[in-house]
């Protein structure tokens, strides 16, 4: 039998009551999977981006010139800018790292 609480919420189930499933750990590799899921509709969705942008577009950076898709030149954009983010985050981490070594010391 299960207690019912004043305030009229629903029973807190005990053992023989819970539902299947409930208890279940939760792995790196499920995550893994979550995430790998994730990254495949994500792609899709980049890849159906791209191909609805097809137009050509002209870009120039110094003396080079390019004739791209304006949906590659967006994608390059993005990647470009997570690398840039990963450099500067990346010297951040060693940063921190070396302060706490020479406090550890």
């Amino acid at each position: 039998m299960t207690a019912v609480p004043a305030s009229g919420a629903e029973p807190t189930p005990n053992k023989d009551t819970q539902k299947k499933g409930q208890g279940v750990l939760k792995t790196r590799a499920g995550y893994a999977w979550v995430g790998l899921v994730a990254a495949a509709v994500l792609g899709i969705v980049v890849l159906i981006f791209i191909l609805q942008n097809l137009e050509q577009a002209h870009v120039q950076l110094f003396t080079w010139q390019w004739n791209l898709p304006i949906g590659v030149l967006v994608l390059l954009a993005v990647i470009m800018g997570a690398l840039v983010t990963a450099l500067v985050g990346g010297y951040r981490i060693l940063q921190l790292r070396r302060a706490a070594k020479k406090t550890a010391k």
